[in-house]
């Protein structure tokens, strides 16, 4: 008699064809904060929405080789000191130096870390951003925090002063008893993403930063980039003829006509409205590839491709490396 664990298989399976669903399915996936908490081996967090901590804190405690899962929140790391690789979306190679990086919904993380690191992090979720006056539009104020933005990169030696002391600030209001405490958390999480905003346009983003931006053009964008990274996001339910891969989707769900999309985005990025749409399935599949032992036809199939030889073409064009052979370039 099959065990209940074979017939679930069987109907993740007939459900999600191609083995997508399996997949996802076997992936450590941490919905809340707790449960990442849990699954990570350190304390539980005071509060659903929001937690600090120090690097130095958890060291004792944490899994210090970490498989790759997901999570369903933001968080944003300070690294002072520490060795150690981390693999954050497809971002493998941190800077050496004092690093700034971000995780972002459902995106691909991994580590295997020597436990000596020092800094501090912060995580929160929808619901902190849902109640917070100054988050609410969170993605349009902070773009780095979007999926294909998320660039870990090395700040200035003597800007990692202040951030430490707005983090130390953050933590000593959480673990403080005042009731009015997520006031000014809030404020001071504002504070540090502008800071952390301003070193990002300064060290990675300064020529976008540079562009002047039209107000309805900046919103449409802002849209179209979130729509391409949700589409993708695990258990989305598409219309039985949605085509992920082009433009003309995204345009029918945006309620504007394809090439009025392209000239916007061109215009404000420099670059195609494909070519994003291209970019993120890249970062996707290189983070597949970098972070799992999922087959390259397990891997064409999750991102929507309709055979493994078109996703083979797809990301040799772009990589001038077949799938395998940038698997064993980052994993050497």
């Amino acid at each position: 008699m099959k065990s209940y664990i074979i017939y679930l298989y069987d109907y993740i399976r007939n459900q999600y064809p191609n083995d997508r669903g399996i997949l996802l399915y076997t992936m450590k996936h941490f919905k809340t904060i707790l449960e990442y908490c849990r699954g990570i081996n350190i304390n539980p967090p005071r509060h659903s929405h929001f937690d600090i901590r120090s690097f130095e804190e958890n060291m004792e405690m944490v899994i210090n080789q970490m498989p790759v899962f997901r999570h369903e929140f933001y968080a944003i790391a300070i690294k002072a000191d520490g060795g150690g690789k981390v693999m954050s979306g497809q971002f493998s190679d941190f800077p050496k130096g004092t690093t700034i990086f971000f995780n972002t919904p459902f995106q691909l993380l991994s580590w295997d870390i020597v436990p000596d690191w020092k800094g501090y992090y912060i995580m929160f979720n929808q619901d902190f951003i849902a109640q917070s006056k100054v988050l609410s539009q969170l993605l349009k104020l902070f773009p780095f925090l979007k999926m294909e933005k998320s660039i870990p990169f090395e700040i200035p030696a003597n800007q990692l002063p202040t951030i430490l002391s707005i983090y130390e600030n953050i933590w000593n209001e959480y673990n403080g008893t005042f009731s009015d405490k997520f006031q000014i958390i809030e404020a001071q999480v504002y504070l540090l993403l502008s800071l952390v905003k301003r070193l990002f346009e300064q060290q990675v983003d300064s020529e976008i930063a540079k562009k002047s931006l039209k107000a309805a053009d900046l919103k449409l964008l802002s849209r179209y980039q979130t729509l391409i990274q949700t589409s993708f996001y695990p258990n989305v339910k598409l219309e039985t003829f949605a085509n992920l891969h082009s433009t003309s989707y995204y345009a029918q769900k945006l309620s504007v006509h394809p090439n009025h999309l392209n000239a916007v985005v061109k215009g404000l990025t420099g670059i195609t409205a494909l070519n994003h749409i291209h970019n993120h399935i890249l970062a996707l599949a290189k983070s597949y590839l970098a972070q799992t032992d999922w087959s390259v036809k397990e891997i064409a199939y999750t991102l929507y491709f309709d055979s493994p030889n078109n996703f083979s073409s797809f990301f040799k064009r772009n990589t001038v490396k077949t799938p395998l052979e940038y698997r064993q370039h980052v994993n050497l």
